[in-house]
């Protein structure tokens, strides 16, 4: 039997294949509709509780900056699925954090919670029976405990040293029980507090790229330093070799380019083959590379982001930059160096 068409469009073939759907009746308008009205509600909720925001949220990041072990992130059931999020948000950015099952809790792992951390629970009632172990371990050897919380006078909320209580708002769900708004305000407090918690620490680009060592977000970040060329693998010359003995050089280093540098080590221009095309002549062999060079050539810092040597690479049509300080070549980076680093 061929079920019938419920105006919807069905997998397999291009979106040009498909005839146009009615968004404005049947199916599609409704499934529209829900979609809209579950984020607007949930965005509501974050909204109100950014208004909400006060001083328990200042005395959360407090203790957060100030602890000297490791954040204790918990919660059951959907909450501890958003608790595990709140725990690798902090991790990925310099607060040592990691999520403990509160049921697991009681049948041996409070032994990971140690002297110095500080606890984070989650919990929409406030009163999940899981999560009173942990509470009664915190407050018996002084750990503070943080809470995000959905009543305010719950076990929880009036036990920890910060509540962050979720504001009033409905849950998205149209029966009032699947955990919807509720979560998504919970994730969103816990991102607030990671963040606030980044910024009081001055947590740097370069802090980051040490942690995502990995994926494209740790190619992104990756240093000129981190891929130029140093030491003897340098092409560099003075301005007074003859042009023979730089050829020589450039052949050995296989940079299809020279750098000239003065008495000082500083760099004075740059020979590459566009150089010797433009100066080819019988006499060529003879000259100075000081009367061939390009001055003015273009340069980058170790300091900079491997992403912007591409840029200016790319920019100025060129495969190779010397990497300078101060004036002085420090390294040399190809575009190729890029390419197998997987920036470019």
């Amino acid at each position: 039997m061929t079920p019938p068409d419920d105006g919807l469009p069905k997998k397999g073939g291009s979106p040009s294949d498909k005839a146009p759907v009615d968004l404005t009746a049947g199916p599609a308008a409704q499934a529209l509709a829900s979609g809209r009205r579950v984020m607007r509600l949930e965005a509501a909720g974050i909204v109100a509780a950014a208004e909400a925001l006060g001083a328990d949220f200042a005395h959360a990041v407090d203790l957060l900056a100030g602890l000297s072990g490791r954040v204790i992130v918990t919660g059951m059931g959907k909450s501890g699925h958003v608790a595990r999020k709140v725990a690798a948000t902090l991790a990925s950015t310099g607060t040592s954090a990691y999520f403990v099952h509160p049921g697991e809790a009681s049948h041996g792992d409070l032994g990971m919670i140690a002297a110095g951390d500080v606890v984070l629970a989650l919990s929409n009632s406030g009163e999940t029976p899981e999560l009173a172990d942990i509470l009664a371990y915190a407050k018996r050897f002084g750990h503070p405990v943080i809470a995000i919380v959905g009543r305010a006078e719950s076990t929880l909320a009036t036990a920890a040293d910060a509540a962050l209580v979720l504001p009033g708002t409905d849950e998205a769900c149209p029966l009032g029980l699947a955990p919807t708004t509720s979560t998504t305000v919970s994730l969103a407090l816990g991102d607030a507090l990671a963040v606030a918690l980044l910024e009081r620490k001055g947590f740097s680009p370069d802090d980051f790229r040490d942690l995502h060592p990995g994926g494209k977000l740790g190619r992104r970040l990756l240093k000129v330093a981190d891929i130029m060329h140093t030491g003897d693998e340098l092409p560099l010359a003075g301005p007074d070799l003859p042009m023979s003995e730089a050829l020589l050089v450039m052949t050995n280093r296989r940079f299809g380019c020279i750098g000239i540098v003065d008495g000082d080590g500083h760099l004075q221009g740059v020979i590459t083959d566009g150089d010797l095309r433009r100066h080819m002549s019988g006499g060529l062999l003879d000259q100075p590379t000081g009367d061939v060079m390009t001055r003015g050539a273009k340069t980058i810092g170790p300091d900079a982001f491997a992403t912007e040597a591409v840029q200016v690479m790319n920019a100025k049509s060129i495969t190779n930059l010397f990497v300078v300080s101060e004036g002085r070549p420090v390294g040399i980076l190809h575009i190729h160096d890029c390419l197998r680093a997987g920036v470019a």
